[in-house]
């Protein structure tokens, strides 16, 4: 039987990232696991000409991060009835796939869910995927959740549905 004990949602405020924090919540649920959600800041620079680049005033990157913390304790707000234990985090980097592959090792993740956009061929070929990344160089299973396109059902619901 498949045992979670930490899941992870990063999540970038977006709409795909709302439809995978859904369904972390009720994956951590059912298992009874510890919901990790990160939010990755990007790292700014300043471009000073040619291939120079400076890292900007250390107090604008703070602000940065203390937006996204407000953000995520936005996001974070439950009213379900049922216990749920959160751990949030902002880390900043300018490789987003990278940190959300570091903090699963580090807080040995059993699972990492991700919103994906589904953006046709030509758009994958030229932008990437973060999604993707995260896929081919995480330590543990990857859930890719699209936007809003069908809800999350818990086994609850189904023997609900089953019995009526």
């Amino acid at each position: 039987m498949m045992s979670l004990k930490n899941v992870l949602v990063a999540t970038d405020f977006g709409e795909a990232s709302a439809a995978a924090l859904s369904y972390g919540r009720e994956l951590a649920r059912t298992f009874g696991a510890t919901l990790h959600v990160l939010h990755v800041a990007d790292d700014v620079y300043m471009r000073l000409g040619g291939d120079a680049y400076v890292a900007v005033l250390p107090e604008l990157q703070k602000d940065i991060e203390n937006a996204a913390n407000r953000q995520l304790d936005e996001l974070l707000i439950d009213n379900d009835a049922k216990p749920l234990t959160i751990k949030k985090a902002v880390v900043t980097s300018a490789a987003t796939a990278v940190a959300v592959v570091q903090y699963a090792r580090d807080m040995n993740i059993d699972l990492i869910i991700v919103g994906t956009h589904g953006r046709g061929t030509m758009a994958h070929l030229l932008m990437g995927s973060v999604a993707e990344r995260i896929v081919r160089t995480a330590p543990c299973p990857v859930l890719t959740v699209r936007e809003r396109e069908h809800d999350f059902v818990t086994p609850d619901a189904l023997t609900t549905i089953a019995q009526a």
